[in-house]
């Protein structure tokens, strides 16, 4: 028996970009990877439903890792989040959330193929297979959980992400070339991130996230992990120059903790410079920051001010005091910070 989808399902797309949706609502980029950009979203698809993600494709890790060495797809765990991160606070929403974030995991005693597997991951390279286009299947995805908006990858093509890493030992110091988003991400730690790489160094951006954010009224890059969710998007030449160019405003957003285990050691203003090292063409708007993780705010405005912006400091931590932003209050915070612009 042969199942026809029917024509292939479109997101609402309610804006044309420059002034957003029908009522007013900005459109909006964001881009990154992980936590840090399901922080964003969830913040974002309060205030609009022309909101696109872009998304890091180079995790090598857990259930994506698998899958992307077994099956030579795209690492499909940051897709998931995002998708997941733009589901609505409805008993529809919440429940394909749920599903898309739960993993398998098999009784004591027992290894099974499933361990540790994404349901969502596999939906997604399931629909991948039958259509043989990411973007398409990453649209089915979106219709299916009434996604408030799309997720986009940042290339069609797999990325490796490679590092230098200065290591501390007791003879002293030495330079570690360390591979893929897993090692990366955790080199941190008795470390010092020197340099990071994109394999393939030229590969194609994504079609549909440039015309994005050709059309965007505000990019967000960032929060997330600086090296490998923040920094990707602006070492791959396409993305990297459609991001100079656009004539969208740009903010970009700190993190809540900058000891993390891939920037020990590094300030708020280490985090600015690194942004101005691999894009010294990139101009922003606004750079919002939580004033708890700024060491010398009048220092911070300075380093903002020489890329163009100004700085805008709110509360937008979890009431909990753990480093994770809380939707709400970041959501304020780009209200406000769309609406004096």
């Amino acid at each position: 028996m042969t199942f026809l989808t029917g024509p292939l399902p479109v997101l609402p797309q309610t804006g044309a970009g420059r002034g957003g949706d029908t009522d007013g609502a900005p459109a909006v980029v964001a881009l990154g990877g992980g936590h840090g950009l399901s922080a964003s979203l969830s913040a974002l698809r309060l205030l609009t439903t022309d909101l696109t993600a872009v998304v890091t494709v180079a995790d090598d890790g857990g259930s994506s890792g698998r899958l992307r060495h077994e099956l030579d797809v795209l690492p499909p765990g940051d897709l998931r989040m995002a998708l997941a991160a733009l589901c609505d606070d409805t008993d529809w929403g919440r429940t394909w959330r749920d599903v898309m974030q739960h993993r398998f995991q098999s009784r004591p005693g027992i290894s099974g193929s499933l361990d540790n597997h994404a349901l969502g991951n596999l939906l997604i390279v399931t629909l991948w297979e039958l259509l043989g286009d990411p973007v398409a299947g990453l649209q089915w995805a979106g219709a299916l959980l009434g996604a408030r908006g799309q997720v986009l990858p940042m290339s069609t093509q797999p990325l490796t992400i490679e590092g230098d890493v200065l290591r501390r030992t007791a003879q002293g110091t030495r330079l570690e070339v360390v591979t893929g988003q897993a090692r990366l991400a955790a080199a941190g730690v008795q470390s010092k991130v020197s340099e990071v790489r994109l394999s393939p160094a030229d590969a194609p951006a994504c079609a549909e996230a440039l015309t994005a954010i050709e059309r965007a009224d505000w990019i967000i890059l960032g929060p997330g992990s600086w090296y490998t969710s923040v920094l990707p998007h602006l070492m791959l030449p396409e993305l990297r120059t459609a991001l100079c160019k656009t004539k969208a405003k740009r903010c970009l957003t700190m993190n809540l903790s900058n000891e993390t285990t891939e920037t020990a050691g590094m300030s708020a203003l280490d985090h600015l410079a690194e942004v101005r090292r691999y894009a010294p063409d990139l101009r922003v708007d606004a750079v919002l920051a939580d004033p708890s993780v700024i060491e010398d705010q009048d220092a911070f405005a300075e380093a903002v001010a020489g890329m163009g912006g100004r700085p805008v400091f709110g509360k937008v931590g979890a009431a909990t005091g753990r480093p994770i932003h809380d939707p709400l209050r970041l959501a304020t915070a780009y209200h406000d910070m769309f609406g004096e612009n």
